[in-house]
């Protein structure tokens, strides 16, 4: 019998980080598959930061439920990506992307792909430098084998999660002789995500590689990525890479584009992308055609500058909250006044993702119907 790949996506609210309970249900109801999850992206509620053990607390809580189902190792193959933050008025949530085989061939409409793979565990001493972002480079390659895309420019969204600093990790290090480029663990977080966007942007054929030095990893941002979102987290030592694009190879009615946010106001990109899709491009989304909207993934981070559009902001000045969690509930605010809901994956800490102050989106909808 003639097959083909088919991607689905289902979102689930979480009443807390350990709350599996909807993806339960489903997979008691056979609306998940979970030997085809591909991967989990999720929000909980902490603060984003080293220290968030949410993400750590829904990713074992994920494994425990999912495992009771399929083997150790098939779990351990799912990207189960946590982004701690729902500031403002983030809804926390999960977002399970599965590929299936289903019956009969590709009609040769693209139709979105997913592919993942994982990297190397990354020694400390290599992380913010430029063997981070070639051990990136070679896993987003490796995922779009995984897919089948074949071109990069049918990849619309690649997402990373990446390790950071701790103290025992960087004391390990220098026990072995090797220092590591930084000694805050906080900023260790933002180099990490930026050197892992810009393996992303030299996968996709963004960015020459060879005009990269480790000086430039979380300095110069006007070096970035229009289609990497990466996010940091205690729990892991390596990457964790999923791709998402479009292919002739796949079936099914979902679809994905992108968009690039110059800051955190400008939903311009986003409506124009929404209008490819066959949304209006005005307004903001009606009940039904946000019934069609699968999933919003995007970016936040404050400018360095201090400014929005000219005038001063004060989330690098507050010593109190991270600035990521502040520019996460802005970017949250301004996209939820579009779509009309609250539960999207807004991610804070986008060094080298979108231009400074601004990032990328990723819109996955239901292709409308003929």
């Amino acid at each position: 019998m003639t097959t083909s790949r088919q991607a689905f996506l289902h979102r689930f609210a979480m009443q807390g980080p350990d709350d599996t309970s909807a993806l339960e249900a489903a997979i008691e109801a056979g609306d998940v598959d979970p030997a085809a999850i591909v991967a989990i992206l999720g929000k909980t509620e902490g603060n984003g930061c080293v220290n968030d053990f949410t993400r750590a607390f829904a990713v074992k809580s994920l494994e425990a439920a999912i495992g009771r189902h399929i083997g150790g190792d098939a779990v351990r193959r799912i990207a189960m990506v946590m982004s701690g933050g729902t500031e403002g008025a983030l809804a926390p949530h999960m977002t399970v992307f599965e590929a299936r085989e289903v019956a009969g061939a590709a009609t040769g409409t693209p139709a979105l792909a997913l592919g993942r793979s994982r990297t190397p565990v990354l020694p400390a001493e290599d992380l913010g430098r430029p063997a981070q972002v070639e051990s990136v480079a070679a896993g987003v390659r490796a995922a779009m084998a995984d897919a089948g895309i074949t071109r990069t420019s049918d990849v619309h969204y690649v997402q990373v999660k990446c390790p950071l600093l701790t103290m025992e990790r960087i004391e390990a290090a220098e026990a072995r002789g090797k220092r590591t480029r930084v000694r805050d663990t906080l900023k260790s977080m933002g180099l990490s995500r930026g050197a892992s966007a810009l393996g992303v942007a030299v996968a996709l054929g963004e960015l020459d590689p060879d005009i990269l030095d480790e000086d430039k990893i979380g300095q110069d941002l006007s070096i970035y990525c229009g289609r990497a979102a990466t996010s940091g987290g205690v729990e892991l030592l390596d990457h964790e890479i999923m791709v998402a694009g479009m292919s002739q190879a796949w079936s099914g009615p979902l679809v994905i584009d992108h968009a690039v946010m110059a800051d955190g106001l400008d939903v311009t990109p986003v409506r124009a992308a929404l209008q490819r899709l066959g949304f209006p491009g005005e307004g903001q989304l009606g009940a039904g055609e946000r019934k069609r909207v699968k999933a919003v993934l995007a970016k936040a981070e404050a400018s360095q500058s201090g400014r929005v559009r000219g005038a001063r902001h004060t989330m690098l000045d507050d010593s109190d909250i991270s600035s990521t969690r502040h520019a996460r509930a802005f970017v949250a605010g301004a996209l939820a006044g579009v779509f009309g809901f609250t539960d999207l994956f807004v991610s804070g800490g986008a060094e080298h993702q979108g231009p400074d102050g601004g990032g990328p989106v990723a819109i996955v909808v239901t292709r409308e119907a003929d």
